[in-house]
């Protein structure tokens, strides 16, 4: 079975503690393993604004995981997000060659660099 790439950001209840918000996200990163997923990289952007409301709560905790897996990972993936009633909202995509290649550049830190040699120049 062919491996493809994938993001997956999901939006944890802002009512966690550390402690939980953690196990949860390694809840996730076990559903991954256990299915065959070789995980990338991982982002925790932490605690921002919602662009609106959900479930009456403006704040979320972001997640990002980035992962190489079969196509059916991300079905058992999405239902572990479902059945939790910590997840607010998910969006997991696939990755084509080019955002692959952006993702890579950026986790090199290639974009912070051109951005102070632009603030130098300015």
């Amino acid at each position: 079975m062919e491996l493809r790439n994938y993001e997956t950001v999901f939006i944890l209840t802002p009512l966690l503690n550390e402690v939980q918000m953690q196990e949860t996200v390694e809840k996730f990163r076990q559903v991954l393993k256990e299915n065959g997923a070789d995980i990338i990289h991982e982002e925790n952007w932490g605690l921002r604004k919602l662009a609106y409301p959900i479930q009456k709560k403006s704040t979320g905790f972001y997640h990002l995981v980035e992962f190489k897996a079969p196509g059916n990972v991300v079905d058992a993936l999405e239902l572990a997000y479902r059945r939790d009633e910590k997840v607010v909202r998910f969006l997991t995509t696939a990755l084509d060659k080019h955002a692959v290649a952006y993702n890579e550049r950026r986790r090199n830190g290639e974009f912070k660099s051109q951005a102070k040699k632009e603030e130098v120049k300015g």
